[in-house]
């Protein structure tokens, strides 16, 4: 007898749960990530490279609008796939690639559109968004697998 396979309770799980779930779980892992990595890289990158440009304060409203698109991106290309039956290692190509074309999106504009704005933050920028997307992703694929394997 074969064991059942992880992607066929998908179909079954209620959207509303499952996607406030999954939304919520890599919320939980992206945004600890995210506030580290801006405390930490705030004045040994941003500060020198683009100051001037900087708010005093960020715009918590536009700051929450962007998580929670991202988030839902994040959990509809990456986090979704995983749960069909798609290897752990393809889900997270693709969370990868998400945050590249995602920061990449802003970076790049902002190269495109504004004065001196420095290659080495669009770089940069572009790793930190690919790597800190698909490790959350990593980590809601994990938990919602086992949650899936705890259903049988």
């Amino acid at each position: 007898m074969n064991a059942p396979r992880l992607s066929a309770r998908v179909g079954k799980m209620p959207g509303t749960g499952y996607w406030g779930y999954a939304w919520l779980l890599v919320a939980v892992a992206f945004l600890p990530l995210d506030a580290v990595w801006l405390g930490v890289m705030s004045d040994r990158l941003y500060q020198p490279g683009i100051g001037p440009l900087l708010a005093k304060r960020p715009d918590l409203l536009a700051a929450a609008a962007f998580y929670a698109l991202y988030f839902i991106g994040v959990s509809v290309f990456a986090v979704r796939p995983a749960l069909s039956g798609e290897p752990w290692r393809t889900s997270a190509a693709r969370a990868a690639l998400f945050g590249a074309v995602a920061y990449g999106t802003y970076d790049l504009t902002n190269q495109a559109t504004l004065r001196d704005w420095p290659w080495l933050i669009t770089l940069v920028d572009l790793c930190w968004g690919a790597f800190a997307t698909a490790l959350a992703s990593l980590f809601a694929i994990a938990v919602l697998r086992r949650r899936q394997a705890r259903s049988y």
